[in-house]
């Protein structure tokens, strides 16, 4: 590469971080935030394969003038599609320098830094959490792959317990695991199952409540009814309502049942950080694994997961990968490879690091409350209108409504909220019925604009009714 090559590169990346900042302030303060479809956006950027480089400034220029029409606004104050942090400019900053520092989170012989940060995040997690100091912690994508890595830990140790080694031997011929799920468990969970070979159609889904909570007693019959190692999986945060599973009640149960008891958080696990609701997720230290997400509450930039697992050697056993050439750690040194299922990653230490110092316990405790706040407040001006039904109570930082009690509208009116890109919010099909979801937990949202994607979803259903489909 010629030296103006090099050059020219550094000023891209001047240039990069000038369009970055400029998208971001535009956002915060936009009335509208329309997006091209992704037609549109294939129509844009389809070319033939280049035959030869292009000046960097050029091609950055390009790149951001071309994609910045079809940037969703998930950034943006009035966000609320699904559980998406704001990507805060502190932890994105991190992560520029982690992507510029061209690190391998690999091992601490290649990365000292980012292993060494991992390290102090991870006990900084743990705390935060409320769960034991003595926890291994993974940092991986997101909870997707976090709910794997916990469940490949599961695996590993039931089957031990019947005198099985799945690492060495595989499945075949192995003991059969039993695993009970919650009837409204998320889909990411089944896809872990589905990978590590325990199929998602052999599963014992245990019934829930009204609010997508497992039953305990049915729970119980569960347990009573399995045979051989059993591994449960319950949740924080039921993804359309918030709920919490009973663990006070569902954690002594499998622990005396000798089963392995996993927690899919990937939001609702944050509710251990603030004492106004942190009785919500009472009991949850008591399980054996944890999977939660970084860029939902932590606000950290894509992407951010933490797999935790409270026996450690069960982690590194189910993830552990060695080779001549990769130097092992020594004594008490933790290995990051050790509780990941990537040898090669980025080094996603920085940005967590730096979100957990941009807030602070007092920071983190206050936005989960304030998120939880916003979510009751909107939920209470729509639920005032005519026609408008809260479907479950509000019981964390999500919430359902819907409109005219009938499908067609519902779904008008998301669209119509949708055109009108004041804010953007998605549907779901809850127990067979069209809602719309509302997810608060950008820290860029404030009540002032909650009430103006209230006032925006108001006027939609009005002119949908009105319009009468």
């Amino acid at each position: 590469m010629e030296p103006d090559d090099i050059d020219n590169g550094y000023a891209a990346m001047a240039d990069a971080a000038k369009h970055a900042i400029a998208y971001r302030r535009g956002i915060a303060t936009a009335e509208h935030t329309p997006v091209a479809s992704y037609a549109e956006m294939l129509a844009a950027f389809a070319a033939p394969t280049p035959e030869r480089g292009a000046d960097p400034r050029a091609i950055i220029e390009e790149l951001a003038t071309l994609a910045t029409p079809g940037i969703r606004a998930s950034t943006g104050p009035r966000f609320f599609g699904w559980v998406i942090g704001n990507s805060h400019p502190t932890g994105v900053a991190a992560d520029w320098l982690a992507t510029a520092w061209g690190q391998n989170a690999a091992n601490l012989h290649a990365a000292p830094a980012a292993s060494a940060i991992e390290a102090v995040a991870a006990d900084w997690l743990l705390d935060l959490l409320g769960l034991p100091a003595s926890a291994s912690v993974g940092f991986v994508t997101g909870a997707t792959v976090a709910n794997f890595v916990c469940l490949a830990a599961a695996r590993s140790e039931v089957l031990r317990r019947a005198g099985w080694d799945v690492e060495a031997d595989g499945l075949f011929g192995a003991p059969p695991i039993t695993v009970l799920i919650g009837d409204d468990a998320h889909a990411t969970v089944y896809s872990g199952i589905k990978y590590l070979g325990l199929g998602a159609q052999r599963v014992r889904r245990v019934m829930c409540d009204a609010s997508g909570r497992m039953l305990a007693d049915d729970f119980a019959r569960a347990l009573a009814e399995a045979t051989g190692p059993v591994i449960a999986i319950a949740q924080a945060g039921q993804i359309n309502t918030g709920a919490c599973d009973p663990f006070v009640e569902i954690a002594p149960m499998a622990r005396e049942a000798g089963a392995w008891l996993h927690v899919d958080g990937a939001f609702g696990l944050w509710a251990q950080a603030s004492l106004q609701h942190r009785h919500l997720t009472a009991g949850v230290e008591l399980a054996d694994s944890w999977a939660t997400d970084g860029h939902k509450w932590l606000q950290t930039p894509y992407d951010s997961g933490f797999a935790i697992v409270c026996d450690a050697e069960a982690h590194r056993r189910a993830m552990a990968i060695t080779a001549s050439y990769l130097p092992p750690a020594e004594g008490a040194e933790r290995d990051p490879s050790a509780y990941v299922p990537e040898l090669s990653r980025r080094a996603r230490g920085f940005a967590a690091w730096a979100m957990i110092r941009q807030f602070g316990r007092k920071g983190i405790a206050a936005m989960v409350a304030e998120h939880c706040a916003i979510a009751t407040h909107m939920a209470e001006r729509l639920a005032a209108v005519p026609g408008i039904e809260l479907v479950c109570p509000v019981e964390l930082n999500q919430f359902m409504v819907r409109f005219g009690d009938d499908d067609d509208l519902t779904l008008a009116t998301v669209k119509q909220v949708q055109e009108d890109a004041v804010a953007f919010i998605g549907s779901a099909l809850w127990r067979g019925r069209w809602v719309m979801r509302v997810s608060v937990s950008s820290v860029a949202t404030t009540m002032a604009e909650a009430d103006v994607t209230v006032d925006a979803v108001i006027g939609a259903w009005e002119r949908t009714k009105a319009g009468g489909i």
